[in-house]
């Protein structure tokens, strides 16, 4: 526990010498709510009730999703700036195990993703009046942190495969258009084309903003959210042993 506090402890440090990142943290998926998610429910309006809720309960999940994903991306992101100032190789030198190092990283993440998802939900009850279900608490906290754990291991695959920052910049750019856009994160994929559909049901983005929009306002079907939650686990359990080999070669 020591190594991983001291790992935690140092990642604070840095994010929190860099107002940038913890803006884009903490405050950009708030933002997205509501602006874009302010627009389009104004613009469909009583149409989007349809699906069960207006559009801003709707993508309050997708919010949420949104931010776990962009901090993982920015948290893995890490490894680059470690290893061209030559700490990366000294720290794999440290008494602390492969998996001490990137739990550290992780529970960094997960707790600013909690402190995120803290923000979003309060303004969106405060300034939307977003209907939230405090008896599904706990089941949130368990898909905000099982989430972003997953997608920070699914990150750290790449950044401790590729060696060039500009590449890895264009694959999370890729991945970020393709896994966000091809999900339920901004509309219901039933009415969609099946091709379409398929794809966003095997998209583990799908899973996990399913998963959080079932635990924020209750909406979804619970066997097929047990389903995709599982899913979304063993991703998650996959994701750290192959990011556990990818720093075991390092």
């Amino acid at each position: 526990m020591a190594a991983i506090t001291a790992v935690l402890y140092r990642e604070s440090k840095i994010r929190s010498t860099n107002l940038t990142f913890i803006f884009w943290d903490l405050l950009y998926p708030l933002v997205n709510l509501l602006i874009f998610g302010v627009g389009i429910n104004a613009a469909i309006g009583a149409t989007f009730t349809a699906a069960g809720a207006d559009y801003n309960a709707f993508f309050l999940a997708g919010c949420l999703g949104m931010g776990n994903f962009a901090i993982a991306s920015n948290t893995s992101w890490s490894f680059f700036m470690d290893r061209d100032n030559g700490i990366f190789y000294e720290m794999l030198t440290y008494p602390l195990s492969r998996a001490e190092y990137l739990s550290g990283k992780m529970l960094f993440n997960v707790f600013v993703a909690l402190v995120q998802a803290l923000l979003t939900i309060a303004c969106a009850g405060l300034f939307l009046h977003v209907p939230f279900r405090w008896d599904l608490l706990p089941l949130l906290v368990v898909g905000l942190t099982g989430g972003s754990a997953a997608w920070f291991y699914f990150y750290a695959i790449f950044a401790l495969r590729i060696r060039r920052n500009d590449v890895f910049n264009s694959v999370t750019s890729i991945l970020y258009f393709i896994l966000l856009f091809v999900s339920s994160m901004f509309y219901p994929v039933e009415p969609l084309p099946k091709w379409f559909r398929i794809a966003a049901l095997a998209n583990p983005m799908t899973w996990h903003v399913d998963l959080l929009r079932y635990s924020t306002i209750g909406l979804g079907d619970p066997r097929r959210i047990a389903l995709e939650s599982a899913a979304l686990g063993l991703f998650g359990l996959a994701s750290y042993f192959i990011a556990i080999r990818s720093l075991e070669q390092q």
